[in-house]
């Protein structure tokens, strides 16, 4: 497994609620709002900002078979992007059954 793969893994099981995001990008910016408005617990990690992001980036397409950012996880499912995360409308209890809320 490389490392990026496994930092990424490590990443998804460590947190409740993970946003793989870049810091510029719009459907990435709707979705952390969204989990704000909720006032969700969440980890957010930017991957322009990472010194190893296109790496990680790389190995969440392996995992979840999803190239773009947003990539969702809550209580380490893959949720998907932000489309995928608007449209849940199960997502408070999602949440609170992470212990995100």
């Amino acid at each position: 497994m490389s490392a990026a793969k496994t930092k990424a893994q490590g990443i998804i099981n460590d947190n409740a609620v993970v946003v793989f995001s870049k810091s510029y990008c719009p459907y990435c910016s709707s979705s952390k709002s969204l989990l704000d408005k909720l006032k969700a617990k969440y980890v957010a990690i930017e991957l322009d900002n990472e010194s190893d992001g296109a790496a990680i980036q790389d190995a969440l397409q392996e995992i979840t078979g999803q190239r773009t950012v947003p990539n969702i996880f809550i209580k380490q499912k893959h949720i998907g992007g932000n489309s995928d995360l608007q449209g849940r409308s199960d997502l408070p209890k999602l949440l609170e059954d992470a212990g995100a809320l």
